[in-house]
């Protein structure tokens, strides 16, 4: 019960309510089931009649491993996850990288979805079984003993397409503001972009090439760094829409306009672009979360396909881009 009571004093609701989730009860919302369920996994917590049960009988539980809990990035893929295993009777357990340990095995869950930059190659493939196989939203991992399949978004092609439509618009002098270097979405965005500028004959000076972290508050620094530099492009490109709208915010608290003096553009299409009339590239995220469950599902059930699934994006032209 001591465990118990640290849950829901955390989750601020009562110990019924917290036994009433774990014991898979229709009668809490399904805000409340998540943030318990969530509070649980991030405390190492599951309780006695469900390590019990995990001797008796195979559970039906599917692990969904994230680095960073963006609300409005996360909810989407959370919701198409949490469709498609429900519809297969499966329950999904939501958890940070500091708590994966606890339920990274077979005697646990049935298998893992991972969008974790932070957890290593190393590690997916030390865990990665036939009995516990793993799906990945965020890179593709080879290694032939690795129980292994990726659902990514195809970066470069879309990527691709906005540049030549920044060019075909008469662009000429380009920034960029990328993501954490070695993930495999800033790799891949960023190679759009350098290869489409290459194929124009458009030089692209490395002086303009900013780093983020894919949180607003580094592109609102490199856009400071920039304007300090005196040396602003005509177009800006950003490897997400979290650091586009820290730019933003950059340029024009420095009475810098927004298409007339520079355009920029993002990627992920959230609803904070949606409402600053951000041009991006849209991502379908439910989508992407119920195809990794489905994947998943199918790999428990003794799927040999590896091949990476690979999901098109769209680009948003929007108020940003002149």
């Amino acid at each position: 019960m001591d465990g118990m009571k640290k849950i829901a004093s955390i989750a601020g609701v009562s110990v019924s309510t917290v036994s009433n989730v774990l014991n898979g009860r229709n009668n809490v919302g399904q805000a409340t089931r998540e943030r318990v369920l969530q509070i649980c996994a991030e405390n190492g917590y599951y309780p006695k009649t469900l390590r019990e049960q995990t001797k008796t009988e195979k559970m039906k539980v599917i692990v969904f491993i994230f680095s960073d809990f963006d609300r409005e990035f996360y909810l989407k893929i959370i919701n198409g996850m949490s469709d498609c295993l429900t519809e297969n009777g499966y329950d999904l357990i939501i958890c940070t990288n500091k708590s994966s340990a606890n339920f990274m095995r077979s005697s646990f869950a049935n298998g893992a979805i991972v969008l974790d930059s932070k957890m290593s190659d190393d590690y997916v493939v030390s865990v990665a079984k036939p009995d516990f196989p793993v799906v990945l939203m965020d890179r593709i991992i080879t290694n032939p003993l690795a129980a292994t399949k990726s659902v990514i978004v195809d970066n470069y092609p879309v990527m691709c397409d906005m540049v030549q439509g920044l060019v075909d618009k008469g662009f000429k002098r380009f920034g960029f503001i990328g993501g954490i270097e070695y993930t495999l979405d800033n790799q891949e965005r960023f190679a759009g972009f350098t290869d489409t500028l290459a194929k124009n004959n458009i030089e692209f000076d490395r002086k303009h090439y900013f780093h983020g972290n894919y949180r607003e508050k580094s592109g609102y620094q490199a856009a400071k760094i920039m304007i300090l530099g005196n040396s602003l492009p005509e177009m800006l490109v950003c490897a997400n829409d979290n650091m586009a709208i820290g730019a933003m915010r950059a340029l024009e608290e420095n009475n810098i306009r927004i298409p007339e003096d520079i355009s920029v553009t993002g990627f992920d299409d959230s609803e904070a672009a949606a409402r600053a009339g951000l041009t991006t590239i849209s991502i379908p995220r439910y989508e992407a979360g119920y195809l990794a469950a489905k994947e998943l599902l199918e790999l428990i059930e003794g799927a040999v396909d590896r091949k990476p699934f690979k999901l098109s994006a769209t680009i948003e032209w929007r108020k940003t881009v002149k």
